[in-house]
């Protein structure tokens, strides 16, 4: 079902959001610049390990658990064999060889260090139904959310109807349409995202469908929502973004004082490093977690941590967004974000730490441009640039042009990693939420590691070892 998805993105209409006292309102901008909802600057911040499930206000059925399916080998589920819309699991066995599933636990008892949480998981209970003549359209508020996510556990709509997720000026929606056949059993599906602390779900039925007054077992019903946190939420959580075997996990990844910067303030100082920074992605995981992705090479290729994702089931329920990134330096306005489903995984590995897959939709997203891994080895003081999500936020980069680059350089390129010499150490500023960034050379521009711990220093793969071992798929 979720593949059928429409994308519906108003570019010129604006919308603000408002939000409870303490929790700012945001706004989001078409690529023409005119205003459509909001953002708030959120400080650094890493994963808490759960992905927490509370009660909502308005919940109405106890005990609706947020359970997994089965992980399935690397590069083995694709759209063909993955039932689509389901919640994908976060359990990862850290001790699994590359190529080998891992198992599978309840989300209320799994751990992925390394993805940043932003979002928690509410119980509702929702009805839009043909019988009773109860309400075809319903509106989930959160006030400051900086997103709202709907779960179905029931979808029996006659052929022809279909349902709406929106923002409520209709800027932002996405349209599923109902199966061919008619289906009447439970289901396990999530909707795209709506960016804001507002959805708006709508049932819309199809001109001559006079048979569904008479069929009580028809309707949908949603038990779950995921929502962004708001400021206050995000300020609490604990920073713990993964360090290198044999570190503590305490120290600091932003080394020193925090030098990084909006994206937007690279636009005319250094466009450039601007440019490159389209090409990476905020990965919006199991609807509540974070790590950060970027399109490698011009082919349907992304790339991102194994510690972020490593099947093609949690990637076929991964949001994608591209351009999600402040209009103006320093400002609140950002860009209304494209949005894709991951769709198949087809590499990755434990020890290099790399997950390759692909997206749904991949046309909607070529013209951010994309990356290329350096094959030749890195050395020692080069400088760099990392584009990224830190902390959820739009993209970030760390390392300025000229003497301001200061520590943004290589400090060892042969570092060790999860195996000897296998990663390239630096200074650059990051923090949860950049797992699975680029580190790029200001010489060459193209990616010399992909980024995967912390610690200061902190450190990521080296491109021409994942080079050499992705050569068959680039």
């Amino acid at each position: 079902m979720r593949h059928k998805v429409v994308i519906v993105l108003g570019a010129c209409a604006a919308l603000v959001l408002t939000g409870s006292a303490g929790a700012a309102a945001l706004t989001y901008t078409s690529d023409d610049g005119r205003p459509i909802g909001t953002w708030q600057e959120a400080p650094g911040i890493a994963r808490t390990p759960l992905a927490a499930v509370a009660e909502a206000p308005d919940a109405g059925t106890p005990g609706v658990d947020s359970s997994g399916r089965p992980s399935s080998p690397p590069g083995a589920a694709g759209p063909g064999t993955v039932a689509p819309g389901t919640l994908a699991p976060n359990a990862k066995s850290p001790a699994a060889l590359p190529g080998t599933s891992h198992e599978v636990l309840p989300e209320s008892a799994t751990e992925v260090p390394g993805r940043q949480r932003v979002g928690e998981m509410l119980r509702v209970d929702r009805l839009l139904d043909y019988l009773t003549g109860g309400p075809r359209k319903e509106t989930f508020s959160y006030p400051g959310a900086s997103y709202v996510k709907l779960h179905f556990n029931r979808m029996a709509m006659l052929p022809g109807d279909y349902l709406t997720v929106s923002n409520p000026s209709g800027t932002e929606s996405y349209r599923y349409d109902a199966p061919k056949v008619l289906q009447t059993g439970a289901a396990d599906k999530w909707a795209m995202s709506v960016t804001g602390d507002t959805a708006v779900l709508e049932m819309h039925q199809a001109a001559g469908n006079a048979l569904s007054s008479l069929l009580g077992t028809l309707g949908v019903r949603v038990d779950r929502v995921a929502k962004g946190f708001t400021r206050a939420q995000q300020q609490a959580q604990p920073e713990s973004q993964l360090t290198a075997p044999g570190r503590s996990g305490r120290e600091e990844s932003v080394c020193g004082s925090d030098t990084s910067s909006d994206a937007a303030c690279y636009r005319s100082a250094d466009p450039v490093a601007y440019t490159k920074s389209k090409a990476i992605a905020r990965l919006l995981i199991n609807g509540t977690e974070l790590c950060t992705g970027w399109r490698v090479g011009a082919d349907n290729r992304m790339l991102t941590n194994n510690h972020c994702l490593t099947t093609s089931a949690e990637a076929y329920d991964t949001e994608v967004w591209f351009n999600y990134q402040c209009a103006q330096c320093g400002g609140y306005d950002v860009f209304q974000p494209t949005k894709v489903w991951g769709d198949k995984v087809l590499s990755t590995d434990h020890v290099l730490d790399y997950t390759l897959f692909t997206v749904g939709e991949f046309a909607a997203v070529q013209k951010f441009g994309y990356l290329v891994l350096d094959t030749a080895r890195p050395v020692k003081g080069q400088e760099l640039y990392v584009p990224q999500h830190p902390a959820g936020q739009p993209t970030k980069i760390a390392g300025s042009l000229g003497e301001k680059a200061g520590n943004c350089s290589v400090a060892d390129p042969a570092y060790t990693g999860y195996a000897a010499g296998s990663d390239v150490s630096y200074y650059c500023d990051t923090e949860g939420g950049s797992s699975g960034s680029p580190v790029i050379s200001r010489k060459t521009n193209k990616v010399i590691a992909l980024h995967h711990f912390g610690g200061c220093p902190n450190s990521g793969v080296r491109a021409d070892l994942l080079a050499a071992k992705l050569r068959a798929y680039l």
